[in-house]
């Protein structure tokens, strides 16, 4: 019996190569045959083309044209008008302010985007917060005027600015539920309101000029008067600057100069000042489309409404002696202080009232802890009882705009104030 070997048996199994009958002859190896796709690339030599390469600079290797690219339009700073009506925040903010159908949408969200988002005034709320802010500044005026006609013009500009100027509006705008885009842009939702923080906007002036000694004043602290603050200053009185007032005195510029004769002006507070912009252009969208009596009763209702404590805003130096040369300007007799009440003279916590007369009429009192504080207590309280007269509920000027309006009575107009 034959033995048969398995490691032989198991190879034969094993290769790529079918099995040939076992022949006689002596076996002689034969090498393998390996395609040239096999060899090595170190063998490939035999194979390769013998041209010269000078031949082969000869030949133009042609690239294959680029594909034309899609040219994509810009984007856009401001989303476009059209799909204002898509959004749903305009569309409550609209209902919220109860404003007329007359107001379309695109209107309101143009009321949204601040200069600083986009600069295209066709786009942007400048035209519109121009038209409000003189509306807005207008029937705060009249309103004080004819209310309050001794109030002093330091404490006329404080007043305005207490009813029309940025803070208020600011807070006017956040209580309407005005919410601010992170940045502008075209994929920006119309219903938020838009501005840049890297280009700020510029303030909305309705009048007011940059001094040519505006450097001066901040550096040295001069004094302006009233007169040059209702000439030159804005409508609050306050001073015009084009630089913020840390950096004015740093600049190496000539101290005098008209060159920074100019009304854009970059505002401090970006934030505030598109909020304000918003309820300018509100106004001033309400009175292009549905008239000067619309414009007026959403400021009565909106803006004029809001308490303000005009009495807080005074500030007397010298009160007593103003007290003095109002008495002898209108010919009253000199005041007199005297002692009302009092009680715990001796304890540690005394109080007196004072009381000051202009012979037998009592013009004011005030109490205190001292007879001196008490003394300047009662005429601060005489001097704000004078300044804060107001004759009752008059009409304004912009009443007698109605057609069937009565005529005009003149108001009353008071001599000024006094210069202690």
């Amino acid at each position: 019996m034959k033995r048969i070997r398995l490691d032989r048996l198991s190879s034969q199994l094993l290769s790529t190569t079918p099995g040939r009958p076992a022949s006689n002859s002596s076996r002689i190896c034969r090498p393998t045959r390996i395609s040239r796709l096999q060899t090595p690339l170190c063998c490939q030599r035999r194979w390769q083309a013998t041209t010269s390469d000078a031949v082969l600079e000869e030949i133009q290797y042609e690239e294959p044209p680029e594909e034309p690219k899609e040219e994509r339009p810009p984007s856009l700073p401001s989303p476009p008008p059209e799909r204002a009506v898509y959004s749903a925040k305009l569309a409550a903010l609209h209902a919220r302010l109860s404003l007329s159908s007359k107001i379309p949408l695109q209107i309101l969200a143009r009321a949204l985007i601040d200069p600083s988002a986009d600069a295209n005034p066709r786009f942007n709320n400048a035209n519109l917060a121009f038209v409000g802010a003189a509306l807005l500044q207008y029937h705060t005026s009249e309103l004080l005027v004819t209310r309050f006609p001794r109030l002093p013009m330091a404490i006329l500009f404080a007043a305005m600015k207490g009813y029309s100027g940025v803070p208020a509006l600011h807070q006017i705008a956040r209580a309407w539920g005005v919410e601010a885009a992170a940045a502008p842009g075209e994929e920006v939702d119309p219903g938020l309101l838009q501005f840049s923080l890297d280009k700020p906007t510029v303030m909305m002036n309705k009048w007011g000029y940059v001094r040519a000694e505006s450097k001066e004043l901040l550096k040295y602290k001069w004094r302006r008067g009233m007169s040059s603050r209702v000439l030159y200053d804005d409508a609050f009185g306050e001073m015009v600057t084009k630089q913020p007032k840390e950096e004015a005195a740093k600049e190496d510029e000539p101290e005098v100069s008209d060159e920074r004769n100019t009304k854009n002006l970059v505002v401090e507070d970006p934030s505030k000042n598109a909020h304000a912009n918003f309820v300018r252009a509100v106004i001033g969208a309400i009175y292009l489309y549905c008239g000067r009596d619309t414009a007026k009763t959403f400021v009565k209702a909106h803006v004029l409404s809001r308490k303000l404590d005009i009495e807080n805003l005074f500030e007397f130096k010298l009160p007593t002696r103003e007290l003095a040369r109002l008495c002898a300007r209108e010919n009253f007799d000199p005041p007199v202080a005297r002692l009302l009440s009092e009680t715990g003279r001796l304890s540690r916590t005394p109080v007196f009232v004072v009381g000051i007369y202009s012979g037998r009429d009592k013009l004011g009192e005030g109490a205190g802890p001292s007879l001196d504080a008490a003394r300047t207590a009662a005429a601060i309280n005489t001097l704000k009882s004078w300044y804060l007269y107001s004759p009752g509920g008059v009409a304004v000027p912009s009443d007698t705009f109605a057609e069937d309006a009565p005529p005009w009575k003149p108001a009353y107009v008071d001599i000024g104030e006094i210069i202690s």
